[in-house]
């Protein structure tokens, strides 16, 4: 492995391994990566002096039930499936039932977001992760390789590419769950978003899809021109629909505050949106030294649309032996 780039010792994930802390810098660009959960930490430009992601001080708020999926990579299927369960190939699937009892989120309590990667490589300016997710875990089928490559580019965006490859047919649907927080202030209240996506995905008390894509036009959910993240209507944690073929590489989301703006581009067919509205975490805890409160910071994920092996309709997240999954995201924050 190569170590050129400034790596330090975080702390012990809790079977016992070294979490690893990487610092990468590009121009006026700087991050910090963590390989528990593959984290983003930090995510820093010129100009402005503070990180433009929400994350822990130290390792511990990381192990913690509400800071458990800062910055990290979700899966080996991002989102939820609803009551724990789906059919691949004729079988029915249970998995572990993480929230609530009810539903599967973000791939069930030993997630790849709860694991300690590998660090493979690392220099200036990226480093690349891997990760195993044994056949049977949480209940999904198949040894799930997974690699993740963090990239600072020549204009100081943050370019996240993710690989994974199975040895049985499984369900794959990754996802970056960073919080953005544009002008360091203590919520969104500043914050405008755009979405290139004129459907969402309308949810029940669980956070499961109900039905077909609905149309965003006269509703709380229409962002197709820049609107405030945080309103006095429903709480935002919802899935713009994007498209239904992945692959093409496109912009999708803008976010501004404060002179900064961020503009989102993925190859992925979903983008969920959370607005942090049940974030309670201490100032002690947080990289800031302030509360991150409710509406502190905004998740912004590229994925596949939430329990899709239960809608038969939906573009599929099946993974098969000899095909490889694969994700490439850029988050570019500049000043205006």
């Amino acid at each position: 492995m190569a170590e050129t780039g400034a790596i330090s010792n975080f702390g012990q994930a809790p079977d016992g391994s070294d979490v690893q802390r990487i610092e990468l810098a590009n121009g006026h660009a700087s991050a910090a990566l963590l390989t528990y959960g593959a984290t983003l930490q930090e995510y820093r430009i010129g100009g402005v002096d503070h990180s433009l992601v929400l994350g822990g001080s130290t390792l511990a708020p990381y192990l913690t039930p509400s800071m458990r999926y800062f910055g990290a990579i979700v899966g080996r299927v991002a989102n939820r499936i609803g009551s724990g369960r789906a059919t691949l190939d004729g079988r029915t699937l249970k998995f572990d039932r993480n929230e609530n009892g009810i539903t599967t989120l973000h791939g069930g309590s030993s997630g790849s977001g709860h694991c300690n990667w590998t660090l493979e490589e690392a220099e200036e300016s990226f480093c690349r992760m891997s990760l195993v997710m044994p056949d049977g875990e949480n209940g999904f089928p198949g040894n799930l390789e997974i690699s993740a490559t963090y990239r600072l580019d020549e204009e100081g965006a943050l370019d996240l590419e993710l690989e994974a490859q199975t040895d049985a047919p499984t369900f794959c649907n990754l996802a970056h769950h960073g919080y953005w927080n544009l002008d360091g202030t203590a919520d969104l209240s500043n914050h405008r978003l755009q979405i290139f996506a004129d459907r969402y995905l309308e949810i029940d008390g669980d956070k499961i899809p109900l039905d077909e894509p609905h149309g965003v036009s006269g509703t709380r959910f229409d962002y197709t021109s820049p609107a405030p993240v945080v309103t006095t209507g429903k709480v935002l944690d919802h899935n713009f629909c994007l498209t239904r073929k992945r692959g093409d590489f496109r912009e999708v989301a803008l976010l501004s505050a404060g002179g900064v703006k961020l503009v989102i581009s993925t190859t992925e067919i979903g983008l969920q949106v959370y607005d942090g509205n049940h974030l309670a975490i201490p100032g002690e805890l947080t990289l800031s030294g302030r509360p991150y409160g409710r509406n502190a910071g905004v998740a912004l994920e590229p994925q596949a649309w939430p329990d899709a092996p239960n809608h038969d309709t939906w573009p599929s997240i099946v993974l098969r032996p000899g095909e490889t999954y694969r994700q490439h995201s850029r988050f570019h924050a500049s000043t205006a």
